[in-house]
This record gives structure tokens, sequence and C-alpha cells, in this order.
């Protein structure tokens, strides 16, 4: 099945130099664009737009003179919280701001999203029948058009090409390596940060720099305090690396003279980075370069939606459940379930459930996996593991907070002592519950991994999830879950 382990260590230093930071996301641009456009975001997705959806369900109220009561303030409350999770803000200027259309069509998509998820609550919970069908119709449709408006006007007054150049702060970035490069791109292509970036400034030669334009460079270090108290510069971002403290301390000394405020860029570009974010350790600031991106709000988010889904996928499948059950026990001999211990969170061991498929039990050391027309299947086992009903069982998994619905998919014990000593960062995938379904899987990296190259991409994939999480990407790989859960090839 796999080559020999002293084989694959051989390769270790080869694969080794594959690192997985410098690369651009396999997700693509577009969850990269989110965390640019940070603050701007962040106002629109937790304030504005959650704002906006309960402002126009109270100002529709007085039209068609309904009541805002204990009932309308609940409903406000949910709809505020789901708006902020659910709306990823600013959709006409990012991602993408240049392609409003492809904006619009996602935006819709979000706004379907919560308006489903408040139907089928007050279904649930009976609470829908306290509220008048055409008041409620009327808000799903005017709430978007609302934030759209709103949208387009700041897109209007804040995006235009011809916004005064006077009112925009002047910027230099000391060092034209890749942060500082970085740094200049995003402030170019993200207007509403309201920076005009002037040049670099750096002691090495041209072909050592990383310019767009030739003209972008402005001179040396020696260069700097001159030139900014001559041409009004009023921001200075630093982007030298540690050993360039010598000259980053003259150079401050230099500044001393001057109104710029000054900005130090951290080269976070050489690590592998993991949810990397700025935190305040009692009074100590500190730099997370490696951590789960489930900590604070968004691991109450995740298990929240895993309860939730968890169980309404169980109420849904149950007979499913109970025709596979019997059918396992039907034809072939031994339990129903088969459990098995596998890596969960920060690399606690779990027990994970799923229908048996095989006539074997394996559980120990060495676990062989499955293979196509392997002769341990049982009758029904290979049908089970090609559709997935065999992982069905897992859902009790999530709900009692070994698993998660969608996360790095766990592998047998033995393979990952076996894997965590020949592919580097192996281990990181097992920062969060393990999953049902993941990014791997949906991009074709599911079944049998006969060769240490499936294993190191089915591993990239992980971390890629762990580095660009969020709500929408979890439904985008449940929806593709579904969709490809009878036409996958690589299941047996």
């Amino acid at each position: 099945m796999h080559q020999d382990v002293a084989e694959h260590l051989n390769r270790e230093e080869t694969l080794n130099q594959v690192r997985f930071s410098g690369r651009p996301s396999l997700l693509g641009d577009r969850f990269r664009e989110f965390s640019n456009a940070a603050p701007m975001v962040s106002f629109f997705k937790l304030f504005l737009d959650p704002v906006l959806v309960v402002v126009t369900l109270f100002a529709l109220a007085i039209p068609f003179e309904v009541a805002t009561d204990g009932h309308e303030i609940i409903l406000g409350a949910l709809a505020f919280l789901l708006s902020a999770l659910m709306l990823d803000g600013v959709f006409l200027f990012v991602p993408g701001y240049s392609r409003p259309l492809l904006g619009l069509g996602r935006f819709a998509f979000e706004w379907l999203v919560v308006v489903t998820a408040l139907v089928l609550l007050g279904r649930i919970s009976g609470f829908d029948q306290y509220f008048y069908p055409p008041y409620m119709l009327t808000w799903f449709v005017v709430a978007p058009l609302v934030l759209i408006a709103a949208h387009g006007l700041f897109r209007w007054f804040v995006l235009r090409p011809d916004l005064d150049r006077a009112t925009k702060q002047r910027v230099v970035v000391i060092g034209a390596n890749q942060p500082g490069a970085t740094l200049a791109r995003n402030m170019q292509s993200h207007p509403f940060l309201n920076k005009e970036f002037v040049g670099f400034f750096d002691d090495r030669t041209e072909d050592r720099l990383i310019l767009d334009h030739p003209e972008q460079l402005l001179g040396g270090l020696k260069d700097v305090a001159e030139y900014v108290k001559a041409n009004h510069i009023q921001q200075i971002y630093i982007s030298l690396p540690m050993t360039a403290q010598p000259r980053v301390m003259d150079l401050l000394d230099e500044l001393r003279d001057s109104t710029a405020s000054v900005y130090f860029v951290p080269d976070l570009f050489v690590f592998d980075l993991i949810n990397a974010r700025f935190d305040n350790i009692a009074g100590v600031p500190v730099v997370a370069i490696c951590e789960s991106p489930f900590v604070g709000m968004n691991g109450v988010v995740k298990r929240i939606s895993d309860i939730v889904l968890s169980s309404l996928i169980l109420l849904m499948i149950w007979p499913i459940l109970l025709g596979v059950a019997i059918a396992v026990k039907l034809t072939s001999k031994g339990p129903v379930f088969f459990k098995q211990k596998r890596y969960g969170e920060d690399g606690q061991s779990v027990l994970v459930y799923k229908f048996r498929s095989m006539n074997v039990m394996e559980n120990g050391d060495k676990v062989v996996q499955a293979t196509r027309n392997d002769n341990r299947l049982t009758p029904i086992g290979g049908f089970i593991r090609k559709t997935s009903l065999d992982e069905l069982p897992q859902f009790i998994n999530v709900l009692q907070g070994r698993m998660s619905i969608v996360g790095p998919r766990p592998h047998a014990n033995a393979h990952n002592e076996q894997y965590r000593k020949l592919i580097s960062g192996y281990m990181m995938r097992h920062k969060v519950r393990p999953g049902i379904t993941g990014w791997a899987q949906v991009n074709g990296y599911r079944g049998e991994t006969d060769t240490l190259d499936k294993m190191q991409r089915r591993v990239e994939y992980d971390l890629d999830y762990l580095r660009s999480w969020s709500v929408w990407l979890d439904l985008k790989i449940i929806w593709k879950t579904a969709t490809m859960m009878f036409r996958d090839r690589n299941a047996f």
C-alpha cells in the first residue's frame, strides 16, 4: 500500500523544502482581500449591516401598524446576530469591488441563508405565529434593498476616483522587501484606506528590491528624514528585518525632528502562519504565529452551528441510520458500530464512531488503509463507504463535542504517528476538532492516500482551511460534500 517508511524518510529533506508560507492560498485571493480590508469590513459586517437590518424591521412596523413588543425585539436580536454572522460586508467593493455583480450574487445567497434560518427557527419553535405574514415578507424584500443602497452610497462618496488628494495621508515605506511591497500594494488597491503611497527607501541595490516601478525607489535610509520634512509625509512604515535594529534606532532618532507617525511592520512572512493575530498577555504585547481559528467568539459560533446543524441532520436521517444498522447486522458478523481512536483537538485521543464496513476491527499500532476491491469489506461495506453512509454516526460525535461537521478528517492514530515524521506541519491540522468532511475532501483528496504526495496535498488543504476559516466556507464545504456523495470516485 505505502512505500517503506525508510524510503519516505529519505525524501523528507526534499519535501520539507516545500513550505506552506509564501504561497498563494489554495482558497484564492477572495479571503485574503477581506483581511486586507479588515477595518472597513468589520464596520459593515459587525455594525452597520446588522443595524440597518434591524432598523428596517422596526421602520416597517409603522406602516403595517405592528406593535414592537417583546416578540419583535427577540426577532430583531436574532436578525442582528444572523446578519453579523452571515453577511460578509462591503460586497460592492470587497472583494473585487470592480465586480459588483459578482458581489451582489453572493450577497443575495447570504441574505437567503439569513431568511431561511429565521423561517426554520420560527417554524420549529412555533414563534412564527406571532408575526403578520405580509409584514415579514415585505421586510425580507426591503432589508436587502436598504443594504444595497447604503453600500452604493458609500461607494459613491468614499471610493470615487476623483477624491481630493489633499485629504489623503502621504505614506512612505522603509524597506522594499516582501512585507513592504505587500503593504504598498494593499494601500494602492484599497482606496477607502485614504492613503497615498509615495515610495520606498532602501539601502540595497535595485536588483535586490521588490519594485513594481523603478521610480518607486526614493533613496536610501540617510535620505529619509530630509525627504519626510520636505514633502509633508504623514506616515512612515518601517519594514526592515530584526537584524537591522541598529539602523532602525538611528533612523528613529533622526525622525524625532518630524511630526510623521512611525509604524513598524514585522516580517511575519518568514513563518508558516496559522491564524496569526496580535494579543496582549498581562500588559505584554504578543503575536500569535500558530493558533486555532476557533478562539473567542469564533469558537462559540463554530460550536453553536455544530450543535444546531448536527441535531437537525440527526432528526432527518434517523430512518437511514436505522436502515444501515440493520443491513450491517444482517450481512456480516460483528458489531454494528466500529469505534476507533483518532487524534482530536490539540492531539487528544478521541473515540470516533462509524458503521462497520469491514470484517476486521483494526485499532492498534498498525492500521492498513482501505483500498479499491479490498477483500476485507463486508457485502455492503463498499457501498456504505462509497456513499459515506458509514460516516453518519459521527454526527453523534459532533454532539458530544469530539468532532465538528467541517474540519480536517481524522486519521487512525497509527497513521498520525507515521506521517508526523514525514510531513512538515502535519500536526498543525490537529489544532481544531476533526471533521466529518473537510476542505481537502471536497477538492479530490478523499479516500486512499497511497502516496506521500497525496497525503501532503491533503495536509496543505487542511492547513489552508485553518488559515481561511469562515462560516461561509463551512457552508460551501457542506454543500459540495452533499453534491458529491454519490459521484466521488475516490471513495471505496
